[in-house]
């Protein structure tokens, strides 16, 4: 295994991910913020924690 090539490197990113969508989801919606604010947000958000999911839950067939 290469220097930098670590098999669960790629799994750790996502979770890292999700778990930053998660709070910075729960941020968001007790902040008190505008409609105007969280709705881009919450759309961001959830593409950032559809990419983390992805990146989890790849294929380890290989």
């Amino acid at each position: 295994m290469a220097r930098g090539d670590h098999p669960q490197r790629t799994p750790f990113y996502g979770i890292a991910m999700m778990i930053g969508v998660m709070v910075v989801g729960t941020l968001v919606a007790t902040s008190g913020a505008s409609q105007a604010v969280r709705v881009p947000v919450y759309v961001v958000l959830f593409i950032i924690g559809i990419l983390g999911a992805a990146l989890t839950f790849r294929d380890y067939s290989h």
